[in-house]
């Protein structure tokens, strides 16, 4: 099973909803979002579509990131405890948060996306090991945990943090291969830049890419200025060739 989605709503919800399989929360990365506001828009869903989301940023990215300027912190927060998976109260607050919100959303994933500042340190190691080892203790069990990592960290130890977590190594296909995870999960973010829109044969040619892979579910969603129009030329593509093989 392959779903097709975006990251966040470029479009009308209803539209996302009738045409795609599933969307990536993205405003529970920027915001401590309000559980009532996550429940209504789980009950606007159809029956079987699918959501994931993208864990708080107070847990991945340090208070220098510039994604912080779209955001309010509680005022009691200290920027230096910020990000970077540190062990802190802010950090382990905003996970907890960030779970009751995927709990609420019935999410098939929880990401956690980290900056290109993010690097193979040891304290960062350390610190990111530390993490999920606790984290790994209140995840209930059908939720995956999802790491993208884009600090240059070496392919071996990213599996290697992935196999000893159970986490699903989150790539953008066109420039990484997963190395690790009992799912596939392709956040697809424009060749090169945000605004790009990815041709057909482009297209085609990740829809080979997948089918080479050893089968598995796969997560298949485009995070570019021309998402959903790509979402929904994929999911064509995907449509007529499930219907050449039957």
């Amino acid at each position: 099973m392959i779903y097709t989605g975006v990251c966040g709503f470029p479009k009308k919800r209803e539209l996302i909803f009738q045409n795609l399989d599933g969307v990536e929360i993205q405003e529970t990365f920027y915001h401590l979002v309000n559980e009532a506001k996550i429940a209504r828009l789980k009950s606007e869903a159809p029956p079987g579509f699918t959501f994931t989301m993208k864990a708080n940023q107070i847990i991945t990215h340090s208070s220098t990131s510039p994604t912080y300027r779209r955001s309010k912190l509680p005022e009691d927060f200290r920027k230096e405890n910020l990000g970077f998976f540190k062990p802190t109260e802010e950090v382990e607050f905003a996970y907890r948060h960030s779970l009751l919100l995927a709990k609420v959303l019935e999410a098939k994933a929880l990401i956690f996306q980290c900056p290109p500042s993010f690097k193979p340190s040891g304290e960062n190691l350390k610190n990111l090991q530390s993490f999920f080892e606790s984290a790994n203790q209140e995840r209930p069990q059908e939720l995956l945990f999802g790491l993208e990592l884009r600090g240059g960290w070496p392919e071996e130890l990213i599996q290697k943090i992935c196999q000893d977590f159970d986490l699903v190594h989150v790539v953008d296909p066109f420039q990484e291969r997963p190395t690790a995870g009992k799912v596939y999960y392709f956040r697809l973010h424009g060749k090169g830049k945000y605004h790009y829109r990815y041709s057909e044969t482009e297209l085609q040619e990740l829809v080979q890419r997948i089918k080479r892979l050893p089968e598995k579910e796969c997560f298949l969603f485009f995070n570019n200025t021309f998402m959903y129009e790509n979402a929904l030329e994929m999911k064509a593509l995907l449509l007529k060739g499930s219907e050449r093989s039957t």
